[in-house]
């Protein structure tokens, strides 16, 4: 009893040549490699068994080969001022902090060894609106500063009890409104400041009968003269830092089109 024969396997070199002898088209399995290194297989007709990409011993049919990563871009070396930023931004904190500290304690000498009224009011509140001039919290320490009289051994003269809260009071509220914005705030300080001081001096006897120190000429020349310095040399202060800040920022974006050009 003879046996059938056995089916022939659909890739094997008999199958093949029998369909090309059949004219039936031959189906080629062809290997591709995709974009990402993936390699796919698939079948084609009529493609040469000569056309099929050979794939690779080392090649791990389905993976994706390793990701190829660029090196990241070199920068250009800074110019000679951006890198000297850094040094001119440390000594220029230096400064803010040594003439802020040095004020307050000029401050505290004068209010620890206290003498006529009128000339301490002077100083009192110059040093407090220039030492604000400094950042930070410079200016509302020096009002505090203003009571430390009463812990020396030399107390304050008596018109000092009403100074303090007083005077103390518009100079806060004159802080408040110089930190909310640039130079064009300061009127609007210094007419707040002002216009506590005479309001008080104007309507103050109304209140209370004793209470005559705010009208006096004296003490208005001392609280209002020194301030009005204070903010006129804050005023040209921050008008010379906006110009010197917005002549830099045209120097910097006019820099990369010259260097472009050339």
């Amino acid at each position: 009893m003879t046996k059938p024969p056995a089916p022939e396997h659909p890739d094997s070199p008999q199958h093949r040549e029998g369909q090309a002898a059949s004219g039936d088209p031959v189906e080629t399995v062809v290997a591709r490699a995709g974009a990402g290194g993936e390699v796919y297989f698939s079948q084609d007709e009529d493609v040469p068994e000569a056309g099929a990409q050979a794939v690779e011993k080392d090649t791990f049919v389905g993976r994706p080969a390793p990701t190829f990563i660029p090196p990241a871009p070199t920068l250009p070396p800074p110019s000679g001022e951006d890198a000297e930023e850094p040094y001119r931004n440390g000594f220029l904190t230096f400064l803010r902090l040594f003439g802020g500290w040095a004020l307050l304690l000029g401050l505290a000498y004068v209010m620890w060894t206290p003498g006529e009224w009128p000339n301490d009011l002077l100083l009192w509140t110059l040093l407090v609106v220039l030492a604000d001039e400094f950042g930070g919290w410079f200016g509302y320490l020096g009002v505090a500063l203003g009571g430390l009289g009463y812990v020396s051994p030399n107390p304050p003269p008596a018109e000092w009890l009403i100074i303090l809260p007083l005077v103390g009071g518009a100079l806060t509220a004159l802080l408040l409104v110089k930190h909310s914005g640039g130079p064009f705030v300061l009127p609007f300080a210094g007419a707040l400041y002002a216009g506590t001081l005479l309001a008080v001096a104007r309507f103050g006897t109304k209140f209370d009968p004793e209470m005559k120190l705010p009208s006096n000429d004296t003490f208005l020349r001392s609280a209002l003269l020194a301030v009005a310095v204070g903010l006129g040399f804050s005023f040209v202060r921050q008008l010379i830092g906006l110009y010197l800040r917005r002549r830099a920022a045209r120097s910097r974006s006019a820099a990369p089109t010259s260097t472009s050009v050339a």
